[in-house]
């Protein structure tokens, strides 16, 4: 029950990040706007990358809170591979990255830090940072061109990445933290009389 509540926030941040560009977008050309009236500057705001994956949080929520490593590998798997599907990147690139992201932050076994919001962003900043040059890396290695001007793009934007991230990891930590304690009581006493 509790990874497939999972597994369904997952798919919801995925969809909600497949377009939340949309929205950045808005909010540059309105931030622009806003300067430009001000004459305080005369060219467009615009910053590559700053985007906030999601679904990474979460994949990094349940590392952490030493969930089933064979489910929450699992779950991490089947969303890596939605991500693959929703976005450009090669096939199995999110799919791996995920899934490794989620054994290292089972690793790291950090549960009790994640209590705090002030660790929550630190601890999907550092993830993220991670799982941002695992596929920088990925793709320098595996990107078909080899004259490596993929690589070279997709770097400079890896850390507004990484900063948008960790910003929006507090409500998806909040929203794992309700799901962990919606399915606790369901894990509890499964043989319960209604």
């Amino acid at each position: 029950m509790r990874f497939t509540a999972f597994f369904g926030a997952g798919l919801a941040l995925l969809l909600l990040q497949s377009n939340l560009f949309r929205l950045v977008l808005l909010a540059e050309h309105a931030i622009s706007a806003l300067l430009m009236w001000m004459h305080l500057s005369n060219h467009e705001v615009h910053v590559p990358g700053f985007l906030p994956q999601l679904v990474l949080p979460l994949v990094v929520y349940m590392g952490v809170h030493e969930y089933s490593l064979v489910r929450g590998a699992s779950v991490a798997f089947v969303l890596g591979y939605f991500t693959d599907l929703v976005g450009i990147a090669p096939v199995g690139l999110y799919t791996f990255t995920y899934v490794a992201t989620f054994v290292l932050a089972r690793a790291a076994g950090v549960r009790f830090a994640a209590q705090t919001r002030w660790m929550q962003v630190v601890l999907a900043l550092v993830f993220s940072l991670v799982h941002s040059v695992m596929v920088v890396i990925l793709i320098a290695i595996f990107w078909k061109d080899r004259d490596g001007w993929m690589p070279r793009m997709i770097a400079p934007m890896a850390l507004p990445h990484v900063i948008a991230t960790s910003m929006t990891a507090p409500l998806v930590f909040r929203l794992a933290q309700r799901i962990h304690l919606a399915t606790q009581g369901a894990l509890r006493d499964p043989g319960a009389q209604p």
